[in-house]
């Protein structure tokens, strides 16, 4: 996989504690958006999904900054509580304010995905959200929805997520959830679980985090009136 332009650590102050941070900037001129990207629960911000999504974003023209969240940072294996996640999310949209150029999105795997949106819920300034693998509920407890929030987003969202990933499933109920939201899409990676993963499929963790890179760019282009100037892609298969 080719290397972006450019690639630097940066840190993060959440509240007095400085998290690591890292900012991948697109090959050839300013970006045109910036996405924040959240890790999810089990993982670091260092995980080649991640690294994939982001280099992939840069092809595209798209800054982008993934973080850590503190309880990674300081190595301990239980996610934060809430405020403190939400915390970090305001911190590192903050500091990508400072540096990225064009509107700013908040993006994140699973947890940082859902705990991105309830700091949107919130009140935190972003120009959109995106999901890649949004945790619906527990695997195997479609009756504990995290979603009650989710109602009160008025920026638009896209939900990319595997149609076997056991937390949406049944898949009917985030159809359903994402259908009566003011603006938001869901794309089907059909085959895929929670990291979309695809039986028998052998590309790399780093390419398939790349591969979700054009439609989560095309809906971003969408988004902020540049459609006209993005080249026609495939995009995952929505149903």
């Amino acid at each position: 996989m080719a290397e972006p332009a450019a690639e630097g650590d940066v840190l993060v102050d959440v509240d007095g504690i400085s998290v690591s941070a890292v900012v991948t900037s697109p090959d050839g001129g300013a970006p045109w958006a910036t996405v924040v990207v959240a890790p999810g629960a089990g993982a670091g911000m260092d995980h080649p999904f991640l690294v994939g999504f982001t280099r992939g974003l840069a092809r595209e023209g798209l800054a982008s900054m993934r973080f850590n969240f503190v309880y990674r940072e300081q190595g301990r294996r239980a996610p934060d509580r809430p405020p403190k996640a939400i915390a970090a999310w305001r911190a590192a949209r903050e500091a990508a304010g400072r540096w990225g150029g064009g509107p700013v999105w908040a993006a994140g795997k699973s947890f940082g995905g859902r705990m991105a949106s309830m700091a949107a819920a919130e009140g935190m300034a972003v120009a959109g959200l995106v999901y890649l693998g949004y945790p619906l509920h527990p695997p195997g407890r479609p009756d504990k929805l995290r979603a009650a929030h989710l109602d009160g987003i008025r920026v638009p969202q896209v939900f990319l997520s595997g149609s076997r990933d056991p937390f949406v499933q049944p898949t009917a109920q985030l159809s359903e959830i994402v259908g009566r939201l003011p603006d938001a899409r869901l794309l089907w990676v059909e085959g895929a679980r929670h990291s979309f993963e695809v039986a028998r499929d052998r590309r790399s963790v780093l390419e398939v985090g790349a591969s979700l890179a054009p439609a989560v760019a095309d809906f971003i282009a969408e988004r902020s009136g540049r459609t006209a100037e993005r080249r026609d892609r495939d995009v995952p298969p929505s149903r």
